[in-house]
C-alpha cells in the first residue's frame, strides 16, 4: 500500500559505472523524496569496491554512497530494506533484463526504468547523437564521417563521449581532451583511449567523464555543435536535433532483443544498417523490414564498412595473433571483427591466444567463450595491460594483427611486428547522412 511506504524511498541503482551515475545525478541527486543507498556494478571488471564520492553526490549524501557487486543485490535488498531497484545499465538481453527484475522482485523490491526525456539534458546548441543496437556497430566510424561533414560546413564540433569512469571518480567529474597527453595524464584505460583518441586523431576536443550536466557547459563554451558519441548501445544523455542509431547485419535480430538497443531503434530519425559489404542479404532485410514495421518515420541507409591493412604484405601467408575492440567481443557478444575480417582471403593462418591466456585474459574467455580464437583488447588496469602483453609474448604468431579503433602500439610492448587494420563508414547512396544533418540544423535554428 501507497501508505505503508517509508518518507524517502529507499533506492538501488544498477548499473556499470556510467548510465547509472548518470540517472543518480540527474533524477535522485538533489530529490529528498529517494535516498539511494546503493549502486551495484556489473559487465566491468573492478568497478565494484569503490564509493561514489561525496563531492558528486551532493549534500543528501554526506559520507557518499557505497558500489558492490550485482551479485549481492538479494542481501542488499534485505539488510538495507531497498524499496526501489533502477536498472541503468546497457547492451543487454531482454532475458538478462528481467533475471535482474525477477531478483529484485524475488527480494521485495519494485524494479523500474526512467523514460529517456526524464534523464537527457537539453543543450543550447544543437547535439547529434550517435547510438547503436549492440556495441560494435559501428558507431566510431560514423562518428568519424559524422565529424568530418560538421567540419567541411564550417562548424566548431566537439565530440562528448558517453562514460567510462573506471578511476578515480571526484578527479573524472569532467575530462577534456585534445592532445594525446591528456590521455596519459587522465591515466586512460584501453578502452577509454580506443574512444577518445580517435577524436584528437581528427582534431576534435573530447568530453567525459562523470556529471555530464558539467560537461555540457564546459562543451557549449567551445562548440556550435555538440556530438554525442554513445556508448555500448546505451540512449542519449542529451536531448538530440538528430538520433542516428547503427544497426549491425551481423548480428540481425539484436534490433528487437537487446535493451536499450531496441529503444533507439524505435527512437531514431535516421537508422544507418552498417558493414553490408560483409553481410548477408537476407539479415539486411530483416532489419529493413523491422524498421519499416516499428520505425516508419525513420530514414534508412546501408553503408559499407570497408576495411584495410597498412602493411598487408606482412601479413600475407603469415601466422597471425589478431586483436579486437574489447567491449565488442565481451558484452558486444562478437566473435570476430574487423581484424578478422581484414585478413581474410589473405592466406594467413591465425593463431589462436586462448590456450597461451594468462591472468584476468583467461577469465575473460571463461566468461565469454565466444571471444575464444582471437585475443580480446582488455586493458581495464596496468595489472590487465601486462596480462594481455605476456598472452601475446606467449602466442607463437608471427605477426600481431591490431584491429582496434587505437594504434595499440602506442601502450603496449609488443615482442612481434604489427600491423595496424582501419575502417570507415561509406554510404552505399552518398549524401543521405550530409542531407540529414543539414536539415536537422535547419530546424533546430529554427526552433530557437
Amino acid at each position: 500500500m501507497i501508505s505503508d511506504l517509508p518518507i524517502r524511498r529507499r533506492v538501488a541503482i544498477l548499473g556499470a559505472a556510467g548510465r547509472d551515475f548518470h540517472n543518480f545525478n540527474v533524477v535522485f541527486r538533489n530529490d529528498p523524496i529517494y535516498e539511494v543507498v546503493a549502486f551495484t556494478a556489473t559487465q566491468i571488471p573492478g568497478i565494484d569496491g569503490r564509493l561514489y564520492p561525496p563531492s558528486l553526490a551532493g549534500s543528501l549524501y554526506p559520507n557518499g554512497i557505497p558500489i558492490i557487486p550485482e551479485s549481492e543485490l538479494p542481501r542488499l535488498i534485505r539488510e538495507e530494506r531497498v524499496d526501489l531497484c533502477v536498472f541503468s545499465y546497457s547492451d543487454v538481453s531482454y532475458g538478462q533484463v528481467m533475471r535482474s527484475g525477477s531478483r529484485a522482485l524475488a527480494s521485495g523490491a519494485d524494479f523500474m526504468f526512467l523514460a529517456p526525456e526524464r534523464t537527457m539534458l537539453t543543450s543550447r546548441i544543437p547535439v547529434i547523437a550517435v547510438t547503436a543496437v549492440r556495441t560494435g556497430a559501428g558507431k566510431s566510424q560514423t562518428t568519424r564521417y559524422l565529424s568530418r561533414i560538421l567540419k567541411d560546413l564550417g562548424l566548431r564540433v566537439v565530440a562528448v563521449r558517453h562514460p567510462m569512469p573506471y578511476g578515480n571518480l571526484a578527479a573524472q567529474e569532467c575530462q577534456r581532451f585534445a592532445k594525446y597527453e591528456d590521455l596519459v595524464r587522465h591515466e586512460c584505460t584501453i578502452e577509454e583511449r580506443e574512444e577518445y583518441e580517435p577524436h584528437i586523431d581528427n582534431g576534435f576536443v573530447c568530453y567525459s567523464g562523470v556529471d555530464y550536466g558539467t560537461i555540457l557547459r564546459s562543451a557549449e563554451d567551445e562548440a556550435d555543435v555538440i556530438l554525442w558519441d554513445g556508448g555500448n548501445n546505451d540512449l542519449p544523455f542529451y536531448a538530440p536535433a538528430l538520433h542516428i542509431c547503427i544497426a549491425d547485419p551481423h548480428r540481425a535480430g539484436d534490433e528487437i532483443g537487446y535493451f536499450p538497443g531496441e529503444v533507439n531503434f524505435l527512437r531514431a530519425d535516421l537508422i544507418i544498417i552498417n558493414k553490408c559489404d560483409s553481410a548477408a542479404e537476407t539479415k539486411i532485410r530483416s532489419i529493413e523490414e523491422n524498421a519499416a514495421k516499428l520505425n516508419p518515420k525513420a530514414t534508412v541507409i546501408r553503408a559499407n564498412s570497408p576495411v584495410t591493412i597498412d602493411k598487408p604484405e606482412l601479413v600475407r601467408g603469415k601466422r597471425v595473433l589478431v586483436i579486437e575492440d574489447g567491449p565488442t567481443l565481451t558484452h558486444g557478444g562478437m566473435s570476430f571483427g574487423a581484424g578478422v575480417v581484414a585478413v581474410r582471403g589473405s592466406a594467413a593462418e591465425i593463431v589462436d591466444p586462448t590456450p597461451y591466456a594468462v591472468g584476468s585474459i583467461r577469465q575473460t574467455y571463461a566468461k565469454y567463450p565466444n571471444a575464444s580464437g582471437i585475443l580480446p583488447a582488455m586493458g581495464y588496469s596496468q595489472e590487465q595491460i601486462s596480462e594481455l602483453e605476456e598472452t601475446i609474448r606467449r602466442t607463437p604468431a608471427d605477426v600481431v594483427v591490431v584491429g582496434t579503433p587505437i594504434d595499440l602500439r602506442r601502450v603496449l610492448n609488443l615482442d612481434k611486428p604489427a600491423v595496424r587494420v582501419r575502417y570507415d563508414l561509406r554510404e552505399q547512396k552518398s549524401g543521405v547522412i550530409e542531407a540529414a544533418v543539414r536539415n536537422a540544423l535547419k530546424l533546430a535554428a529554427v526552433a530557437k
